[in-house]
């Protein structure tokens, strides 16, 4: 849930040999303890297929090891998984549905943007569609989906790579991450030229994401023609649905509330249990902020309006922010006021 805990100790004794083992099931240099390594398994836990992505780092007092577990038994195979609300969801499909333009996931390392790109693929990944990505690392392998991995070692960059994926004639194309301009300028090509194409940037919030391509000096009236939708992401932490209990909302809860236009009188709170190793969590979800791409924000972004012209205008036509979007979940009895402002506080 994105928290760190002890949850198991070894002995040091057993430390090298644990280090080695992980070092050959993931297909790494076991005699190279200097520099870092990554690597890759797949194994079976509990009846479900984990993919483990494996970093190793040379410490001072060892190597230290990580693994990014990935479920790909398919319980995020969907948009309606992610955790939307009704008004969310019907804004992201009217997004996907279109034949072309770029859509845009943004949000800070860790904000679950990849899985977002993912439950979009899977619902356009149907016969008669040719998807390419190109993404650094492939992160789940999806049948039916043509997946590039980049090799800057080799020249094979977003950019290189994008401007070939180009020549495959491709109905929809996902874009791991937008990092540099060449990326974004061969992207925002892409899309005027009839395709739809899906990628990530890091910007705090949905309106920034527009200011950011601005910042990187590409041309107002092709970012205003090229961009479909936005959405703005964070995860928190759920409430685990076995302990936790209702409770009168506090003074500060019912104030942040009316800030945003909203009563709360009851709210659900942590407590903890064996269930979820008495920490009162258990899981996360994503909490979200949705722009679409009206044609008066098409004027506006044309016109290089500024981030306050732009706010104005999203909220004019029925944004919700980040922050409400937490709201929501809070008043839904899914997480506590305490998560929503450790990933939301920055925003306000």
């Amino acid at each position: 849930d994105g928290v760190l805990d002890i949850v198991k100790e070894f002995p040091i004794k057993i430390h090298n040999q644990m280090i080695s083992r992980i070092k050959v099931m993931s297909g790494m240099d076991i005699t190279e303890t200097r520099i870092p390594q990554d690597g890759r398994v797949q194994t079976l836990i509990q009846q479900k297929n984990i993919d483990l992505r494996i970093s190793t780092l040379p410490t001072v007092r060892g190597e230290k090891v990580v693994m990014r577990i990935l479920d790909l038994s398919g319980s995020m195979n969907n948009v309606q998984a992610l955790g939307l609300n009704q008004k969310e969801e019907r804004l992201v499909r009217q997004m996907i549905e279109k034949p072309n333009g770029i859509i845009l996931v943004s949000g800070p390392t860790g904000s679950g943007k990849t899985t977002t790109l993912y439950a979009c693929l899977h619902e356009l990944n149907k016969p008669g569609v040719n998807i390419v990505t190109v993404e650094d690392p492939v992160e789940i392998k999806m049948t039916g989906v043509n997946q590039v991995q980049v090799h800057p070692e080799v020249n094979l960059t977003f950019a290189n790579a994008l401007r070939s994926i180009l020549r495959q004639d491709p109905n929809i194309v996902m874009v791991g991450e937008i990092r540099d301009v060449e990326t974004a300028e061969i992207a925002i090509r892409a899309s005027l030229t009839g395709h739809l194409v899906l990628s990530t940037i890091h910007t705090n919030d949905a309106v920034k994401t527009v200011t950011r391509l601005l910042d990187m000096e590409i041309e107002p009236f092709l970012i205003a023609s090229s961009i479909t939708g936005i959405i703005s992401q964070r995860l928190v932490r759920c409430l685990c649905t076995e302990c936790n209990y209702e409770d009168d909302a506090s003074p500060s809860e019912v104030v942040m509330f009316k800030k945003y236009g909203m009563t709360i009188e009851k709210v659900r709170r942590a407590k903890g249990c064996p269930s979820c190793n008495f920490k009162g969590y258990a899981g996360r979800v994503g909490i979200f902020e949705i722009l679409p791409i009206s044609r008066n924000m098409q004027r506006l972004i044309a016109e290089n309006a500024n981030v306050i012209e732009l706010t104005k205008q999203a909220r004019q036509e029925g944004m919700s922010t980040i922050m409400e979007s937490g709201l929501q979940k809070i008043k839904k009895g899914v997480t506590t006021l305490e998560e929503v402002l450790k990933v939301a506080s920055e925003l306000e």
